[in-house]
């Protein structure tokens, strides 16, 4: 289980940071801070609803483990910015997992990021049949494709995927700041089904 799901991540997060991190605010913070660039308390306040005392609060906790960090030359006496690390990271951490309270942690915060991703994926389907002409515009798709695969196969394909992504990734950095581009989201599911085809 990773962020970065289809490539070997930069940072397994150890217990602490799992810790630091297993609250649904925490998640929503790093999440916002991970699609949308840098924030500061202010704003995140206003895209989550929380008050700014509860943010800044939050984000020192997400600070203190390295998860996000702040932009001092960015910010003033009044307020303060903050960024992502750059550091991809997984929710694999074998040391994490060996415990019940890790794998609780790292359960919770598996299910913040992907009720997120749904919510959102949701919302776009929504308002593309709300308004067709947003929909056909050619920049997004929703596809699901069911074939039988070797693991062989299927370790290939997600190498493949994870080249395509990882080469757009790479040529989009460095250009947050144009105006042209805009906040995308990728996510791209390949598992083996269940054999009795129970999908719960």
């Amino acid at each position: 289980m990773s962020e970065t799901p289809m490539r070997r991540a930069d940072r397994t997060l150890d217990a602490g940071a799992l810790r630091a991190l297993a609250h649904p605010l925490r998640v929503q913070l790093f999440d916002i801070l991970s699609q949308y660039g840098p924030q500061t308390a202010s704003s995140l306040a206003e895209r989550t609803g929380e008050s700014s005392g509860a943010t800044s609060y939050h984000l020192r906790a997400l600070a203190k483990q390295d998860l996000i960090r702040e932009i001092p030359e960015r910010g003033s006496a009044r307020e303060r910015w903050w960024e992502r690390s750059d550091k991809s990271v997984s929710f694999d951490s074998p040391e994490a997992m060996a415990s019940p309270a890790g794998r609780s942690a790292t359960q919770l915060i598996m299910n913040e990021f992907l009720g997120r991703r749904q919510q959102q994926l949701m919302r776009h389907v929504t308002e593309s049949i709300a308004d067709p002409d947003k929909g056909d515009d050619g920049t997004a798709i929703i596809s699901t494709a069911n074939i039988r695969l070797t693991p062989d196969q299927a370790k290939d394909m997600i190498r493949r995927l994870s080249e395509i992504v990882d080469e757009v990734a790479a040529s989009a950095r460095g250009h947050e700041e144009d105006p042209d581009r805009v906040p995308f989201t990728v996510r791209v599911d390949a598992f083996a089904l269940p054999e009795d085809g129970d999908g719960r």
